[in-house]
């Protein structure tokens, strides 16, 4: 009977340790490396239209195919970008290998030139073909080169949102994204961005992301896309948006996509 009794009481305690382990908060990185991977898919395809917007109000509209599939336990997503429109950006394509842990491998394609270039990290914070998003916008960051810092919730839409402050660990980061920092609002429920503000190098504010449509494209994994984006350079009054026309999970995406001899196909 004592035996019984001295179990039962080892296995209490046991349950009440698991349960306060269980409600430890999450720290700030362990939320953004849930945002990250909450938006990634297996393999999916979808169509986009791209409007660059200058400070005068006047348009140019591009339309745009990607394609994404994950490899290596999810530690690295392939990516495949092309540009289907107007006849002058036509062929136009961007292949990233996007690593978990160590640093991006990148290559642009201009059909006019014939010819496939290797973006190295110095280039990363160069605009995207003339929009308000750069290199290193469109692909997520290597966590390990920054730090982050809870400043709190706040509502983005009625939604709460954990509020993180992203820093780069040092200058030559810096220089490679393109920021000296970075505050996030990542959706507490779906662990979604929904905000983001970016700092210049010389910490002057920059650019103003907002993410919106949400949409659950993997219920099964619970993996989430806004099909909506707007970055705003808040200097040059420039606003760049990327709008999500169609999208579709998709695991068996060609291996054969993610070479720069497709992205040489014309």
């Amino acid at each position: 009977m004592k035996i019984k009794t001295i179990l039962a009481t080892v296995l209490g305690v046991l349950a009440i340790g698991s349960t306060v382990l269980a409600q430890e908060p999450l720290t700030p990185r362990q939320i953004m490396d849930r945002s990250i991977k909450t938006g990634k898919l297996s393999g999916s395809e979808a169509t986009s239209t791209m409007t660059i917007i200058d400070s005068k109000g006047r348009k140019r509209v591009r339309k745009i195919a990607q394609t994404t599939k994950l490899y290596d336990n999810g530690k690295t997503e392939k990516k495949l970008v092309r540009f289907l429109a107007p006849p002058d950006v036509k062929g136009t394509g961007l292949l990233t290998f996007d690593h978990e842990d160590k640093d991006d491998d990148m290559w642009f394609y201009m059909p006019a030139l014939r010819k496939t270039r290797r973006i190295i990290s110095s280039e990363k914070a160069k605009s995207f073909m003339g929009s308000e998003f750069s290199y290193a916008d469109i692909t997520p960051p290597t966590l390990n080169d920054f730090q982050f810092t809870l400043l709190g919730e706040e509502g983005v839409d009625g939604v709460p949102c954990w509020k993180i402050a992203m820093v780069p660990n040092d200058k030559d980061i810096a220089d490679e994204n393109g920021f000296s920092k970075k505050i996030s609002c990542i959706r507490k429920d779906n662990f979604v961005i929904r905000k983001a503000i970016y700092y210049d190098l010389d910490e002057e504010l920059h650019k103003e992301l907002t993410a919106s449509d949400i949409v659950e494209l993997d219920p099964k994994n619970h993996k989430y896309r806004p099909t909506h984006m707007e970055m705003a350079n808040l200097q040059n009054k420039r606003k760049s948006i990327l709008r999500v026309n169609r999208i579709i999970l998709n695991p068996n995406v060609k291996d054969a996509y993610f070479t720069t001899r497709y992205l040489e196909r014309e």
